[in-house]
């Protein structure tokens, strides 16, 4: 091998070593944390939850039964940050720090070349669903979300926790209503007692 060849080799060698070393360095870095509070508790909306994992659209649902309905259809989409995804395909249930974001989305009929059906027009409000057993005495909080700042969370009492505390499917979350995660939890055994009874019992009338 001629000194240039030998040159241009260590060389390479070198850059290689430094490209492999930065590529290290940036792996090892902690990702950004999806979940984030001022001060004094509030909740810090996260801005980029729309890169998260999609996981179901509904469409006008309500838990009750009581008159009163929005008199307009609203799509509600749901995105779950990665990590917490990526736990639950391992264990079927949602570690710690997990952070769902609902957004609803008024529906629209009249739009450029549509004639049937609906599709999802502007935003109307979204609010996000924490686990944080270190934070809240249940483990989970609600959280509305504001383009003015940080808000605070629900009351550990308000009608949102006790609903998904009684009929959350997997770990007070509503997976019954995701279809891509429901085969995990049936896998890992991770349904909740009250929501397997509640599915037998509207299976059986």
């Amino acid at each position: 091998m001629t000194p240039s060849i030998r040159t241009f080799a260590a060389a390479a060698a070198i850059a290689l070593a430094g490209g492999l070393t930065a590529a290290a360095v940036s792996q090892a870095q902690p990702a950004t944390p999806a979940i984030s509070y001022t001060a004094d508790g509030k909740l810090i909306a996260p801005k980029d939850y729309r890169s998260w994992v999609y996981l179901s659209s509904g469409m006008d649902m309500s838990y009750t039964d009581a008159p009163g309905a929005a008199d307009h259809h609203m799509f509600d989409n749901v995105f779950v940050n990665r990590e917490a995804y990526a736990a639950y395909q391992k264990t079927g249930t949602w570690p710690d720090k997990t952070i769902f974001v609902l957004e609803a989305r008024g529906a629209e009929q009249r739009g450029s070349i549509n004639k049937k059906g609906l599709f999802q027009g502007p935003v109307m409000g979204s609010e996000t669903h924490v686990k944080d057993t270190a934070r809240f005495k249940s483990g989970w909080a609600f959280f509305p979300l504001s383009a003015s700042g940080p808000t605070a969370a629900l009351p550990q009492t308000s009608a949102c926790n006790t609903c998904h505390e009684q009929h959350g499917a997997v770990d007070t979350t509503f997976v019954q209503f995701y279809p891509t995660l429901q085969d995990k939890a049936a896998e890992m055994k991770t349904y909740s007692a009250a929501y397997l009874a509640e599915e037998a019992a509207a299976k059986a009338k």
